[in-house]
């Protein structure tokens, strides 16, 4: 009498068993979820020669809370900033490799990179890592020649999306959409810039549990950079 072989287990919907590995099927996280592990939200926005950055500061695994000071938001040089959503990790190591690169740009050239070219560097890089990427949504903003503001997002494996207006990134990003469409008026003054992304930035975040306790923002001019750490809710 034969036995006819045991049936592989059903697929959970969001796993994928890796190729050829032992790993049993339900322990491979597919790309949507990595992004979604640590939880984060990133938006960067355009005002009248100024622009703003700003991140949540929440650190999670899934839905347990580690840190709630954790940054989001790097700075390059006074005038060019990154923000890092996605894998927290990764996000750490990209930017770890940034300033590197940007040191030897500094050396070699002698002087700042714009932010064009910066952008091109990321997406480089993340381009050369595809085949292992960097589980990161990197969100660019800096001041360029004659103190226009430059803003631009990507995805993982480096395809740039330029914007004239804002752009946002992160777990909240779909709350951030709606949020940043209702309140944003172009040729905003550094103030009022910093009401608007800050209140986009709390609403969208209170409609994401993955993201929030609290917010960090930046406010860079062509003379001054101004930091805020702003409070939301806590649960």
């Amino acid at each position: 009498m034969s036995v006819s072989p045991r049936p592989p287990p059903p697929r959970s919907p969001g796993f994928l068993p890796r190729p050829g590995s032992r790993i049993p099927y339900g322990f491979a996280p597919c790309p949507s979820q990595i992004f979604e592990y640590n939880g984060s939200a990133v938006v960067a926005m355009v005002g009248k020669n100024c622009f703003a950055i700003a991140s949540d500061r929440r650190l999670g695994v899934q839905l347990q809370t580690i840190a709630t000071d954790f940054q989001r938001v790097f700075k390059i040089h006074d005038k060019l900033y990154i923000g890092l959503s996605g894998l927290a990790t990764d996000a750490q190591t990209l930017y770890q490799r940034l300033v590197f690169r940007h040191k030897l740009y500094q050396l070699r050239e002698e002087r700042d990179m714009k932010p064009e070219t910066f952008a091109s560097l990321v997406s480089a890089l993340l381009y050369e890592k595809r085949f292992g990427p960097y589980f990161c949504q990197p969100v660019i903003a800096g001041l360029g020649d004659d103190d226009v503001p430059f803003i631009c997002t990507m995805d993982f494996i480096g395809a740039k999306e330029l914007a004239k207006d804002f752009v946002v990134s992160g777990t909240a990003s779909e709350s951030l959409y709606g949020a940043c469409e209702s309140m944003y008026k172009p040729n905003m003054e550094p103030d009022e810039l910093f009401e608007t992304i800050s209140q986009a930035l709390s609403s969208s975040v209170d409609r994401d549990c993955l993201s929030g306790w609290g917010g960090y923002v930046l406010i860079v001019t062509p003379t001054e950079v101004r930091e805020h750490v702003i409070k939301t809710r806590m649960d």
